[in-house]
């Protein structure tokens, strides 16, 4: 296994001294799936945001002042986190954003944040293109699937022993642009293409898909799915006695999604950019802390919410002030010391520095097999 570079959370400067503002906290937006099949994922970006927010506080603020989390629930759906976006900018008067999860509902609210001139920054949403529209206003603290393709693909491909795959995915813009990148670099490597499908956000009942399945007889499964779907399909892949590897990209390496998968998770391998299980002493006690506060560890969502704010935070206190473009200003700048390694920008806005993982599930834990580090690009 590659060496993992891994910090301390870095939050110098978060507690310093500012002019007084007129409004009483400093406001931060976030918006979040908390309804529908993709809640659970947004529950516990939730989670992980308010664990930040709860530390910086306790710290003394920022700017002298206590942060106010405003929460909206954007369902992954692209107008209901626009709608999001402009309640929090004209009725909250939020001075940052964080969201919205989905990549499709990202995108929609990206040229809102423009509009208004308000930094975006998202923990979780990775297709590829969103750091490519020159929106100076947005800021990806994520990996990208194409990082994770080019990362794993070999690995993979030789560890499963992959001669043909599958591919499953949700229909949105993050399941059709991770089969993508998946697919185009497996078949670099020679691997056969012999199944490409879609699903609906919500879908229970995946026997038909199965049965195309079942009858292309692939050497692995690539899905592309969050945690109530995922944990669906790959028990019912399971139950119909399909025996193909699966692999992917998303909710794998989650307690919510070991729990509701139950024996149908072992085995499983997942790209992902955090694991609870990194072997170093600053991980495990922002996994000691946060594990203390909900009785979970924390899977990529939960490490995405709080990685996302401290990183706002950060800013805002770089920033020495609430106005929204020295925030933005401050953000290309900021340097931010995170359980899993360290937050950087490019300048489109691309975070670079920490570690991406492929993990396997083994009995009921995400043991790291590989690691490569996310880089710069531009």
């Amino acid at each position: 296994m590659h060496r993992l570079v891994l910090g301390s959370v870095l939050m110098a400067g978060v507690a310093a001294a500012a002019p007084a503002q007129a409004q009483e906290t400093v406001r931060i937006g976030l918006i979040q799936p908390l309804t529908g099949s993709v809640a659970y994922n947004g529950q516990s970006v939730v989670e992980g945001a308010r664990l930040a927010i709860e530390e910086v506080n306790a710290a003394g603020g920022v700017l002298g002042k206590k942060i106010e989390l405003i929460i909206e629930d954007g369902q992954c759906k692209p107008a209901n986190s626009v709608n999001a976006v402009e309640k929090l900018v004209q009725k909250d008067k939020v001075v940052g954003l964080v969201g919205a999860f989905c990549s499709s509902a990202t995108a929609a609210i990206m040229p809102v944040a423009q509009k208004y001139k308000i930094p975006l920054v998202t923990g979780v949403s990775s297709k590829a293109d969103l750091t490519e529209q020159g929106n100076p206003y947005f800021f990806r603290a994520a990996e990208t699937d194409g990082l994770m393709a080019k990362a794993f693909a070999k690995i993979l491909a030789k560890d499963l022993k992959l001669g043909s795959v599958a591919y499953i995915g949700v229909n949105d813009d993050w399941g059709r642009g991770g089969i993508e990148e998946f697919s185009r670099d497996l078949s670099a490597l020679g691997v056969k293409t012999v199944l490409t499908e879609y699903f609906d956000h919500g879908t229970t009942d995946f026997f038909t898909l199965l049965t195309k399945l079942r009858a292309a007889k692939p050497d692995g499964v690539f899905v592309a799915a969050e945690t109530q779907d995922g944990s669906i399909l790959v028990k019912q892949i399971r139950e119909l006695g399909i025996t193909a590897k699966v692999f992917g990209v998303g909710s794998w390496a989650t307690a919510d999604f070991i729990k509701l998968a139950g024996d149908a998770a072992e085995g499983i391998h997942a790209a992902v950019p955090y694991a609870s299980t990194y072997e170093a002493p600053r991980n495990q006690a922002f996994v000691k802390k946060y594990e203390a506060k909900y009785g979970i560890k924390p899977g990529k969502y939960g490490a995405a919410g709080y990685n996302a704010l401290n990183i706002v935070a950060a800013a805002i206190a770089g920033a020495g002030s609430t106005d929204a473009e020295a925030i933005r200003a401050a953000l290309q700048k900021t340097r931010y010391e995170a359980p899993n390694g360290v937050y950087q920008f490019t300048g489109k806005g691309q975070a670079y520095g920490f570690d991406a993982v492929l993990v396997r599930l083994e009995k009921g834990e995400p043991k790291v097999i590989a690691s490569a580090p996310v880089e710069a690009t531009d």
